[in-house]
């Protein structure tokens, strides 16, 4: 009996073997990326006594130690192994990801993984099968999108190290990050990828003024630099997703009867003019003002990924916000431990 019952165990698995094949070879990949980093990580206090290593360095180095242990301790993320170790990453990014939305919808492509549940992006540590991916949802008809991470969560699955690209970073935005990622190890709501981003987004901004206040003071110009910077920041969301309502009214009055031709003039049209629009953002920080510039040169026009990504990490901040200062009284930790009470990580 015990027998039949294994055979029918090994045949189960292996149907979906070959039923999955491409998801467990893709697996197997990001498996092995993700090794190669964990195995070629330094041990913090390795690296801060390596006399080879600048002291600039060092000092942001331990400045990622204590907005760790200011998260744990202060705003109440879940403690973990992350930040102990720093990979090199040599000035060569090491992740991309890869979106695709729907020409005339605002329907993104979605991947399932098993355990973690539907994203809304993919993953890849080797530029070649990102490209590769890329080019495969062209073929199929979909927009796309391919950018750079310099930062991800693992959500406790391995012990995450620090990026050496972050270094590079100002503390208000090394803050941010490193908070955004240990949020996501602390709640995680499968399948809400939107959710979850956006909860991150939150925290982490949220979480890098309570850092910024707390180590230099409100009236500093780090704090200042990153209060600036961040109010410029939500201006240039608030726009796009204006835009985006834009795009999905268009898309909403678009007829099967019109022809596909049409629909992609109407829609270039109203995207040149959401970016052409930006021009009237009063902006105080050069980044953004560049930022708009860039959009504007014809190489980089967006589409609808460019524009669903505003939704996936910015649409839902605003409501975060209200509950935060409302239920909350504007106070983060409590705010975490209902998260974590309410939404549990897995």
């Amino acid at each position: 009996m015990l027998k039949k019952i294994l055979a029918i165990a090994l045949i189960i698995l292996s149907v979906w073997a070959v039923w999955h094949h491409e998801l467990i070879i893709y697996g197997m990949s990001q498996a092995k990326g993700q090794l190669k980093i964990i195995l070629q990580s330094r041990d913090i206090e390795e690296v801060l006594q390596d006399e080879e290593v600048a002291d600039s360095l060092k000092q942001k180095i331990r400045l990622v130690q204590e907005i760790r242990d200011f998260a744990i301790d202060s705003l109440g993320v879940n403690n973990s192994d992350s930040y102990q170790t720093i990979y090199d990453q040599k000035g060569k990014p090491v992740l991309w990801v890869v979106t695709a939305c729907e020409p005339y919808s605002l329907k993104d492509k979605q991947w399932n993984f098993p355990l973690l549940g539907s994203f809304s992006y993919k993953g890849f540590f080797n530029y070649d099968k990102a490209l590769k991916e890329k080019e495969n949802l062209v073929t199929e008809g979909y927009d796309t999108g391919i950018r750079t991470v310099s930062a991800w969560s693992t959500l406790g699955f391995f012990n995450d190290p620090i990026m050496s690209e972050l270094l590079f970073r100002d503390v208000g935005n090394v803050a941010n990050t490193v908070i955004h990622e240990l949020t996501h190890g602390t709640v995680f709501v499968k399948n809400n990828l939107k959710f979850n981003e956006n909860l991150a987004s939150f925290i982490g901004h949220e979480g890098a003024k309570s850092f910024l206040a707390y180590k230099y003071g409100n009236d500093t110009p780090e704090y200042r630099y990153y209060e600036t910077y961040m109010a410029d920041r939500k201006k240039y969301v608030d726009h796009m997703l204006r835009g985006i309502q834009r795009l999905d009214s268009l898309y909403h009055s678009y007829t099967s009867e019109m022809p596909d031709s049409v629909k992609a003039d109407k829609k270039r049209e109203i995207i040149t003019d959401i970016i052409q629009d930006a021009d009237t953002i009063n902006f105080k920080n050069q980044h953004y003002i560049a930022v708009i510039k860039k959009l504007q040169k014809p190489d980089n026009f967006p589409n609808n990924t460019f524009f669903k990504s505003f939704v996936r990490y910015q649409s839902e901040v605003d409501s975060f916000q209200q509950t935060y200062e409302e239920k909350y009284n504007s106070n983060l930790k409590a705010f975490m431990a209902y998260l974590k009470k309410e939404y549990p990580s897995i």
